[in-house]
């Protein structure tokens, strides 16, 4: 097991360079100049002279050759130095950890809603095939894979607004100074976002029950005279849940994705709108670290998830 975790460990270390190159090197080739954006201020209605967008090349040093402003990067990324934005010159480091905790609250909370309601919905549409239920269950995943992350955000709002007159508070309250307020503000952007969640979930949950349902040792303990929820609960689901954990993944793809829209229209001051901010000035420096932590966030809960298998089911081992 820990000659295992070693190699993945390290097969990350490929990954993240590649990672870095590409993002570092598709910023550069992008039409626009960012010295012009940034010599007007981020103002469509401002043209700086020729002198004004030369001394911001000179200042950034943009005009260094290329090759070399990628290995600076890199060089201070490694040593935890993500620099500094080229609009406001605050600390990108800085912000990151003020704004992660926002993202990570609202992913997990997403997630632990998209479980809560993908694996009863799965095993409720399994259990009780062809039924109303199921068709229901159906309905239900089928909806929530055709509706857009925005526009689950943006009906939760319009639903909120027209039939309740209440809004999410704007802002942020941390979770240990006002859990109530915390509670309110984030609630309703982990139910639109943990809605479009669990749709993929809850159906991968009800294929994998359906297909443990027939095998040999279910037949057994039915045979056995077992409870059908203890053969549900202890034997089906269990193994069942083998398949859906792979999700796991998927869906902090999902979530990272989700909360830059989410937390954009939910005016939450996370990572997502902070991405999202600096594409619209392009803000290289915050866009390249951003992206390169969640290449590091994705392929780590990866390897949690491949872990996770053998806690689940002992038969399966990584060696």
């Amino acid at each position: 097991m820990r000659q295992y975790v070693i190699r993945r460990l390290l097969a990350i270390i490929p990954l993240m360079i590649g990672v870095s190159i590409v993002i570092f090197f598709v910023m550069r080739i992008l039409p626009g100049d960012v010295a012009a954006a940034i010599a007007s201020r981020g103002s469509p209605d401002v043209s700086p002279t020729e002198a004004e967008i030369q001394a911001v090349r000179d200042a950034l040093s943009l005009d260094r050759n290329i090759f070399l402003q990628y290995v600076d990067w890199v060089w201070d990324a490694v040593r935890l130095d993500l620099g500094e934005s080229y609009f406001s010159g605050e600390s990108i480091r800085a912000d990151i950890i003020r704004k992660l905790p926002v993202t990570i609250e609202l992913g997990l909370l997403s997630i632990i809603i998209a479980w809560v309601i993908a694996i009863p919905v799965g095993v409720l549409s399994a259990v009780k095939q062809d039924s109303i239920w199921d068709y229901a269950g159906r309905i239900f995943s089928i909806s929530g894979l055709a509706v857009p992350t925005f526009w689950a955000g943006v009906l939760t709002i319009l639903l909120l607004s027209r039939f309740f007159q209440w809004l999410p508070p704007l802002g942020y309250r941390e979770l240990f100074e006002d859990p109530l307020g915390n509670l309110q503000q984030l609630i309703f952007p982990a139910l639109a976002l943990g809605w479009t969640l669990s749709a993929t979930a809850a159906r991968m949950t009800r294929s994998a029950m359906l297909e443990v349902m027939r095998e040999d040792y279910v037949t057994t303990a039915r045979s056995k005279g077992l409870k059908e929820s203890v053969i549900i609960t202890r034997h089906a689901l269990r193994n069942a849940l083998i398949p859906v954990i792979t999700l796991a993944g998927f869906m902090v793809s999902l979530v990272i994705g989700g909360t830059v829209i989410i937390e954009t229209i939910f005016s939450l001051p996370g990572i997502g709108r902070y991405l999202m901010q600096a594409i619209q000035i392009r803000d290289f420096p915050i866009i390249q670290s951003v992206v390169l932590m969640i290449a590091l966030v994705f392929a780590l809960v990866n390897l949690v998830i491949d872990l996770m298998y053998g806690l689940i089911d002992p038969r399966i081992r990584q060696n």
